[in-house]
């Protein structure tokens, strides 16, 4: 399970609630700008997590100009030097640059080469392709369903593959948005998105009648597959990753803890099957609970193919939970009908006629009758509420609210000239030792008991004892509290190498020359984010036929700045071709920003996808 870091702070709550990865941008280069952490600040969170056996991910994912080169290999080197586990790639210049500089480092320590979900990886071609190249794992594309993903992975049975299960989704195939970058000049492929998805638009046919007016009709739900794991793993999904990098700490708790008892209690049911690929048991204080953290709704997006659900045409922000409705209102309150227990201080909203989300705050809560700071005007008996911020839930997740620690089995044993002390893990696959020189001296007094309470003794440190073994004999000597608590604490002070482990049981990608550029990858024309003189030559050597550059640098009229695969005619009820109803308009229809400025949408129903041009 792969967990978002926005920081150091949130990566090491990430890994201590029971994330086995995370995924951490550098101060450059990553694809959520605002969410950059030092060089330093990535390896403390390296130290942090690999005690677990956790691993450290890096995205240096954006498209990369030529001023640029540079800085960006230095970048990848400095990475490498402080051990972090994978690099998230998309520029192809960098990923060559990558794959020869892991040359250089032949029998030491070099992270993984992740192809970003920015590439967008939709098929088993591009799959292959792209594993050819020398990628160890493919983030695959969020809008793929089981039964694709089961055919990427029966097509490609040796290649990592990553899926989203949680989180926000882009309206378009990641990498290949262009949106923000025509409208504000703000690349999504170089970390700088201005969500234009979630704006609000007009959709008006040909002949210029209006059909929707003031709707977020790019906007969609949050992704949520806590109910599918099983699937997904059993699909070929080795790596399941939550979205959220730039989501705080308490998000980040919450959705981690889920989805991590989640996964104990699938792997507890078929064991031979699967396993975690971290170490430790998590203590909670608190359960969790994903209709308390920051949604707009959830959805399964295409899981099970193209579901109705899956849009938030009336609002871009987030719901909560849903808490029961209005009952019975008075000049300065209301009662709510449910069974929800509320908090002073507790954030509440609903939709008015006009499907806006209006937001209030509740001053005095006295059971279910709720006393606003401002009665909210368009208020009305009957309305659904929904709680976007639960006061005393966040209060749980303010404090220490998890603890892990790695089970392990002590032995204690007499060496002709003193003592030993041996840990291994519960599973036995890895030791450590420790020692002193002590005269034996035959006890007076039984010592088995202050053996086993002195060596129990593991405080603060990262394990947990679940036994203490005593070799034949070794409680028959005097031995002083002191001496085992050195012993205790000479062993505590060493850590497992998981790192040397994991990386010595995953065989790498090898290194092949470039593949040809095949039409079936899914790319449209200038759509391969070329941005700088290696990713030129790369495509050159991949016999690209058309080379052209980035948007970003060479814009063009009337582009295409998306493709989706969410489409508003069906969201709407108008696909004939799934038993909708047959349209009245007049096509080609256009969406309108608030502004004025409009796009045409092309409806490519041999691929069930939706395409969006500026006009």
């Amino acid at each position: 399970m792969l967990a978002p870091a926005k920081n150091l702070e949130t990566g090491i709550a990430a890994i201590e609630h029971g994330a086995d990865a995370v995924y951490i941008g550098a101060d450059r280069f990553g694809a959520r700008q605002a969410a950059g952490n030092s060089v330093d600040d990535i390896h403390q969170l390296c130290n942090y997590a690999h005690q677990y056996g956790a691993t450290v991910h890096v995205t240096v994912n954006t498209i990369v100009y030529n001023d640029e080169l540079a800085d960006t290999k230095q970048l990848i080197r400095q990475l490498v030097e402080i051990g972090v586990d994978a690099l998230l790639i998309q520029d192809m210049g960098i990923l060559e640059y990558c794959v020869d500089l892991r040359k250089e480092y032949e029998g030491k320590h070099f992270p993984e080469i992740h192809s970003s979900t920015q590439c967008d990886s939709r098929t088993a071609e591009k799959v292959a392709w792209l594993h050819k190249l020398g990628c160890d794992r493919v983030v695959l594309a969020r809008e793929l369903s089981i039964d694709e993903i089961a055919d990427i992975h029966v097509k490609n049975p040796d290649v990592d593959l990553e899926a989203f299960i949680h989180g926000a989704l882009c309206v378009s195939y990641s990498g290949i948005c262009y949106a923000s970058q025509y409208c504000f000049g703000r690349s999504a492929n170089r970390g700088e998105c201005a969500q234009f998805c979630r704006m609000k638009f007009d959709l008006v046919d040909s002949k210029g009648r209006e059909i929707e007016h003031q709707r977020h009709l790019l906007s969609l739900k949050d992704m949520c597959q806590i109910e599918h794991l099983e699937e997904l793993a059993d699909a070929g999904a080795c790596a399941f990753k939550i979205e959220g990098r730039l989501k705080g700490v308490d998000y980040v708790k919450n959705v981690v803890s889920a989805y991590s008892q989640r996964l104990n209690e699938l792997i507890a049911k078929r064991p031979h099957d699967y396993q975690r690929a971290s170490y430790g048991n998590v203590a909670y204080t608190f359960t969790p609970n994903l209709k308390k953290t920051f949604n707009r709704g959830y959805t399964t997006y295409f899981l099970r193919g193209r579901q109705p659900d899956i849009a938030s045409f009336d609002t871009p922000k987030a719901l909560g939970e849903y808490v029961g409705k209005v009952k019975e209102i008075r000049r300065d309150s209301f009662n709510v009908a449910g069974t929800a227990s509320f908090a002073n201080g507790d954030g509440l909203c609903f939709f008015n006629d006009n499907h806006e989300l209006e937001g209030f705050r509740i001053n005095r809560a006295v059971g279910n009758r709720l006393f606003p700071l401002k009665m909210p005007a368009n208020l009305k008996p009957g309305v659904g509420l929904y709680r976007n911020n639960d006061v005393e839930f966040s209060k749980t997740l303010a404090a220490k609210s998890a603890h892990r620690t790695i089970p392990v089995v002590l032995t204690f044993a007499a060496t002709p000239d003193g003592f030993s002390l041996y840990m291994r893990l519960a599973d036995g696959s890895q030791q450590l030792s420790s020692a002193v020189v002590f005269e034996h001296q035959e006890a007076k007094r039984p010592q088995h008991d202050n053996i086993i309470k002195q060596l129990s003794k593991l405080g603060n440190t990262i394990y947990e004892c679940v036994r203490i073994d005593i070799a034949d004999g070794a409680d028959s000597y005097f031995i002083p509290s002191s001496v085992l608590s050195q012993l205790r604490q000479q062993l505590t002070s060493q850590c497992f190498d998981f790192t040397a482990q994991r990386r010595n049981a995953v065989p790498r990608a090898e290194n092949f020359t470039v593949q040809a550029w095949q039409p079936e990858y899914k790319a449209y024309p200038y759509l391969y984010n070329i941005s700088n003189d290696a990713a030129h030559s790369f495509y050159d050597k991949a016999q690209l036929r058309t080379i052209k550059p980035a948007f970003e640098l060479s814009p063009i009229s009337n582009p295409l700045i998306m493709q989706c695969r969410h489409c508003i005619r069906y969201s709407l009820g108008y696909c004939v071709k799934r038993g909708g109803k047959r349209p009245t308009w007049s096509e080609p229809l256009s969406i309108i920003l608030g502004d004025g400025r409009r796009f045409r949408l092309e409806f490519k129903c041999s691929e069930c996808q939706m395409n969006i041009y500026a006009e």
